[in-house]
C-alpha cells in the first residue's frame, strides 16, 4: 500500500464493506476503495460481486490498479491487474462538508482502457468548489466486453458481455450507498464522462438495471444513438477468441489482450454496430437508444450535453482514405443502406483532394459524437426535462487549430487554472473557471446558471441553441444543423 508516514490522514470513514482512512488536507482524499471483488478466476466475465469485507480501518491513499488494456499508460496507479475495481473520492474538509453534490467521472478510451487515475480528471479542484468527486475504473476491451455461447449459458439472465457496464452500475450502487459518509447528497447524483464515458452514461439512461442511481447527468461528446449489436453477433465473434470457456478463464489477461486486435477493424464504421463495446444484450441494455426513448423506456432528468468543434480529426489520420474514389466508398460503407450516399457526399462534401481530410473528420466526429450530443438534448427536452448543450471553440495558444475531441475536459477539471508551461493563458484560466462553476452548479441544482457565470438558456430545438465556449462564452445556435439533420433522417429511416 504505500508508505503513509509523510501523510496526514483522515480520521476513519465507514462503509459498507468495511472503515477507510484517507489522505488529509483541504481536499479529503480517498482512492484505491474496493467497490467489487476481482474479477479474477470463475468471476472474469461475469458480473461484478461484492469484495470480501474488512474491520480495520484501510489505507486507502494510494490509486488501486488499472484495468487489463493496452493503451499506452499516462495514469498514476502502480500498473495494471484484474484486481482493478475501485473507487476514488475527493471531498472538502473546510465549510460546508455535509450534503453536497456529488460528481461521478466515467473515463473514456473507446471502451478499450482508460483511468481513474487519470492525472487530467484528478477531483480536487472540483471538489474546491463544493463538491464530493468519485471516479472508478471499470472493465473494458475483450475484458469488459467479451460476448460467448458458453458465457450466456451460464448466466442466469441469458446474456454476456456488458460487464464493463455492470461496473459502471455497481460503482454508482457503491455511490448511492456510501456517499453520505464522505459528505455527499446520495439524492443530488450526477454522472459526468467523456467519449466513451459519456456513451456509457447515454447506455445507464436506457438500462433498467440503472434507474434510480443518479439524478442529473453531463455528456461530454456521447457516441450516442448508433445501431448497438446484437447479443447473438457478439456471441458470434466472441468464438474468435475460442470456444472452451474453461481454457478462456485459463488464460493470463495478457494473452486475452493479445487477441483483442482481431476484434478491432482497421476503420470503424460510422453507421453500424460495434463489437467490442457495450451492446443489445436483451438484459443490461434491452434495447437500442433511439429504441428506447422512442417507447419512454428511459431514465428521465436534466441534461447538460455537448462537444467540441472538430470531434473528428484525431481519428482518421491512418485511414487509407487518399483519393475521391476512396472518400465514396467510404460514404458507400457507411450510407448505401439506405440509399443516402449522394445525400451524404452533398452535406459532408469534397470536391478535391484536399477537401478529404476536412470531409472525412467532418463525417466521422458528426456521425460518431455531435449527433448524439444534439439529439439527446432534443429528447430530454421533448419529455420535459431541462437541457443544457454547448460547443467548446476555444483553441488555446499556440496550437494553431481547433479544439479537437475530449480537449474540453482538462477545462472541466481546472487544469488550466494551475501554473504550466504555457500550454494556457489567463483566458484559458478564466474558460476553466467559467466551466467548473457550471458543471459544480448543475451537479446541485440541475441548471448551470448562477451568480457570475454567463446566461447560459435552456436547448431549444427551435433555435436549436447552445453555449458556446469561445475565447468569451456566448450563446449560439443550428451549429452543424444540415449535417445532423441528415443523419436524424438516416437514423430515422426504415
Amino acid at each position: 500500500m504505500g508508505d503513509n508516514t509523510h501523510k496526514v490522514m483522515t480520521d476513519p470513514v465507514q462503509t459498507e464493506y468495511g472503515p477507510v482512512v484517507g489522505e488529509a488536507g483541504d481536499i479529503r482524499v480517498f482512492r484505491g476503495i474496493p467497490f467489487a471483488a476481482a474479477p479474477k478466476g470463475a468471476l472474469r466475465w461475469a458480473p461484478p460481486q461484492p469484495p470480501l469485507s474488512w474491520r480495520e480501518p484501510r489505507q486507502a491513499t494510494e490509486w488501486g490498479w488499472d484495468c487489463p488494456q493496452n493503451y499506452a499508460r499516462k495514469f498514476r496507479s502502480p500498473g495494471i491487474d484484474e484486481d482493478c475495481l475501485t473507487v476514488n473520492v475527493w471531498t472538502p474538509a473546510t465549510g460546508d462538508t455535509s450534503n453536497l453534490p456529488v460528481l461521478v467521472w466515467l473515463y473514456g478510451g473507446s471502451f478499450v482502457g482508460g483511468s481513474g487515475s487519470d492525472p487530467r480528471s484528478d477531483g480536487a479542484l472540483l471538489a474546491k468548489r463544493g463538491a464530493v468527486v468519485v471516479t472508478f475504473n471499470y472493465r473494458s476491451g475483450l475484458m469488459g466486453f467479451l460476448g460467448h455461447p458458453q458465457l450466456t449459458k451460464e448466466s442466469k439472465n441469458g446474456f454476456s458481455s456488458n460487464y464493463g457496464v455492470l461496473d459502471m452500475v455497481a460503482a454508482l450502487r457503491w455511490v448511492k450507498t456510501n456517499i453520505k459518509n464522505f459528505g455527499g447528497n446520495a439524492n443530488s447524483i450526477t454522472v459526468f464522462g467523456c467519449s466513451a464515458g459519456s456513451a456509457g452514461i447515454g447506455l445507464l439512461l436506457v438500462s433498467p438495471l440503472a434507474s434510480g442511481l443518479f439524478d442529473r447527468v453531463i455528456l461530454e461528446s456521447p457516441g450516442s444513438f448508433r445501431p448497438l449489436c446484437s447479443l447473438a453477433d457478439s456471441e458470434k465473434a466472441g468464438l474468435m477468441l475460442g470456444d472452451d470457456l474453461a481454457a478462456l478463464r485459463a488464460m493470463t489477461w495478457q494473452q486475452v489482450l493479445e487477441r483483442q486486435p482481431d476484434f478491432i477493424p482497421k476503420m470503424r464504421g460510422l453507421t453500424t454496430p460495434r463489437v467490442l463495446r457495450p451492446i443489445r444484450d436483451g438484459y443490461v441494455i434491452p434495447l437500442d437508444e433511439a429504441d428506447a426513448v422512442a417507447q419512454g423506456k428511459f431514465n428521465k432528468m436534466p441534461i447538460l450535453v455537448g462537444s467540441q468543434i472538430d470531434e473528428g480529426t484525431p481519428f482518421i489520420g491512418g485511414w487509407p482514405v487518399k483519393t475521391l474514389a476512396d472518400y465514396r466508398k467510404v460514404a458507400e460503407e457507411n450510407f448505401a443502406a439506405k440509399n443516402a450516399v449522394e445525400e451524404a457526399l452533398a452535406v459532408f462534401p469534397a470536391k478535391t483532394e484536399a477537401d478529404i481530410k476536412t470531409g472525412l473528420a467532418d463525417m466521422f466526429g458528426d456521425a460518431q459524437f455531435q449527433y448524439g450530443a444534439r439529439r439527446w438534448a432534443r429528447e430530454m427536452t421533448r419529455v420535459g426535462q431541462p437541457a443544457y448543450r454547448y460547443v467548446f471553440t476555444r483553441q488555446r495558444p499556440g496550437l494553431g487549430r481547433p479544439p479537437y475531441h475530449s480537449e474540453e475536459v482538462e477545462y472541466v477539471f481546472g487544469e488550466p487554472t494551475v501554473p504550466s508551461d504555457g500550454k494556457f493563458d489567463a483566458t484559458d484560466a478564466k474558460l476553466s473557471e467559467t466551466m467548473m462553476d457550471a458543471w459544480v452548479r448543475f451537479a446541485a441544482t440541475g441548471d448551470p446558471n448562477g451568480p457570475g457565470l454567463p446566461a447560459w438558456p435552456r436547448y431549444d430545438p427551435a433555435s436549436d441553441s447552445h453555449m458556446e465556449f469561445a475565447d468569451t462564452p456566448r450563446v449560439g445556435s443550428k451549429f452543424k444543423k444540415a449535417q445532423l439533420d441528415f443523419l436524424d433522417r438516416y437514423f430515422d429511416a426504415a
